[in-house]
């Protein structure tokens, strides 16, 4: 059974920084494209960053410059970096591994930026 756990988020005041942490468990990790989405009140979850099996990244533009995706194929854990945090940011954060078809979410970590 796959397992996705969160964590790393909190209250920060803008400009400020946090780091997000996945963890998997019962999923061939290393070889499993990752991502990062965000669901804020009352809007549509969207898409914030992707990185391959290979490493390879990519980012929605508005995050572009100040979060970091990563992953830790020896530790199962998926990361995001984010600094510079802006009220805009605000939202609960999942995030999605997809090996295959099978496509699996985490539970989701909440992060507020205050101004």
């Amino acid at each position: 059974q796959v397992q996705l756990v969160e964590s790393g988020g909190g209250l920060v005041q803008a400009g400020g920084s946090l780091r997000l942490s996945c963890a998997a468990s019962g999923i061939l990790f290393s070889i499993s494209a990752a991502g990062w989405y965000r669901q804020a009140p009352g809007k549509q979850r969207e898409w914030v960053a992707g990185i391959t099996s290979g490493g390879s990244t990519n980012y929605i533009d508005s995050v572009k410059g100040r979060f970091t995706i990563s992953r830790d194929n020896a530790k199962n854990t998926l990361y995001l970096q984010m600094n510079g945090l802006k009220p805009e940011d605000t939202a609960v954060y999942f995030c999605k591994v997809t090996n295959g078809p099978r496509v699996s979410w985490g539970q989701g970590t909440q992060v507020t930026v205050s101004s």
